[in-house]
């Protein structure tokens, strides 16, 4: 039997495309809003303004992955069809994300942004359907917490080449905004390289076998499981806990350089501490990755929630740069423990040979995007015309998720 934390090649290559796919969702939540700021405020867009259309965006990419996840996750279930699905997503993604830094316009931006987001969330829903096949049912914990845990520290070297070559921009004599086009293509190279294992080694071990009219036959299997969901009792509620906690952790990540920019906090430093989660949730999440050999999922993932909660709380305080230091730090220590092991407890209670199916499902309730919360942010924030106030109704979203996974976990 492997040793429990050595990893073996094609769990590895399984790992390293969470390294390549989190540099783009690292700049989705430090220099996308940040270029998009800068060129709606060139197109008189107010902050208030700029922080709901951004969260607005979020929000379109959700809808359009809901529809179309869970048909391709069904299609992808059939042997044979999951890397060729999976690789042309990540394709979308990689392409759209070098060149956001040569749009203009606000409104054309916001567009790549949308194609190039639903792309990452889709080519996420394959990848994680790839866990059941990649390793075995008690390894599944520490290798999913591995990936995130890696992908954190990892995605850090392209921020960090982009970040250097927007602060020393001037120096180098060129704009700013050209900086951020380059680092914008930098991670997507950085994306595309870490691809490559995973697609050359994987191979799809629990399929159905393929028949005729497949795309009939998915949608029959899809409605199938939807009308059945409900007597999946432990699914079912499941994902109903998940849809509202995970979507707040999502709506933190997706929003917080735009929420740090709306109030006025330094661009660099709010960069800077961003980076800073990334650092931190790398011990963190392997750490949580370990715990879990001690302590069931249950009880780990609980923790995160209520963490959560408290980080929500704490937003309605957040007014300088120094509050905001330490939000980003208590994100990194919870941030990758509840998303590893979220994924690694669903995986374990569905049925393997319908992984795609049922991520897709799993992808709707925010795992690439976040509905909910970033509508409950936007339009909160532009009811009350307080920032603070959009991003601390988060709590409701954490204190409801909590109570629907403790009562997943009875019906086990």
């Amino acid at each position: 039997m492997a040793d429990k934390f050595k990893l073996t090649k094609l769990e590895k290559a399984w790992v390293l495309y969470d390294v390549g796919n989190s540099a783009f969702i690292l700049l989705v939540s430090t220099l996308f809003p940040i270029y998009f700021n800068a060129i709606a405020q060139n197109a008189g867009i107010s902050q208030t303004d700029y922080l709901a259309y951004w969260g607005y965006a979020t929000s379109a990419v959700t809808l359009i992955v809901a529809v179309s996840g869970p048909v391709l996750g069904t299609v992808t279930d059939f042997k044979g069809l999951k890397k060729p699905v999976f690789l042309a997503s990540m394709f979308i993604g990689v392409i759209g994300c070098s060149l956001l830094g040569f749009t203009q316009s606000w409104l054309v931006f916001l567009i790549v942004y949308i194609i190039s987001k639903c792309g990452y969330s889709a080519s996420l829903i394959f990848y994680d359907a790839m866990l059941g096949d990649v390793t075995q049912p008690e390894r599944m914990d520490e290798v999913s917490a591995r990936g995130f845990a890696w992908g954190y520290i990892g995605s850090c070297i392209p921020f960090v080449a982009g970040l250097a070559l927007v602060l020393s921009a001037k120096r180098l004599g060129i704009g700013q905004l050209a900086a951020m086009t380059a680092a914008f293509v930098v991670s997507a190279v950085w994306w595309l390289a870490a691809s490559v294992p995973l697609w050359t080694t994987y191979q799809q071990k629990h399929y159905i076998p393929a028949g005729r009219q497949l795309v009939r036959s998915s949608f029959r299997r899809l409605a199938a499981t939807i009308r059945n969901m409900r007597q999946e009792k432990q699914v079912f509620v499941f994902l109903l806990a998940f849809f509202c906690y995970i979507d707040g952790v999502y709506t933190i990540i997706d929003m917080a350089t735009a929420y740090g920019t709306a109030l006025g906090l330094d661009t660099t430093g709010l960069l800077l501490a961003l980076l800073t989660t990334q650092i931190v949730a790398f011990p963190s999440t392997l750490l949580f990755g370990r715990l879990s050999g001690r302590f069931s999922s249950r009880l780990l993932i609980s923790a995160c929630i209520i963490a959560y909660t408290l980080i929500a709380m704490f937003a309605f305080t957040l007014d300088s740069q120094v509050k905001f230091w330490i939000l980003a730090v208590c994100v990194g220590m919870f941030q990758g423990g509840v998303q590893a092991l979220s994924r690694s407890y669903f995986a374990k209670i569905i049925p393997p040979e319908k992984s795609g199916e049922y991520f897709g499902i799993f992808d709707i309730c925010g795992k690439g995007a976040s509905f909910l919360g970033t509508m409950l942010v936007s339009i909160t924030s532009q009811l009350t015309n307080n920032i603070n106030y959009g991003v601390g109704s988060l709590v409701l979203l954490f204190i409801l998720g909590f109570f629907l996974f403790q009562k997943s976990c009875r019906e086990n």
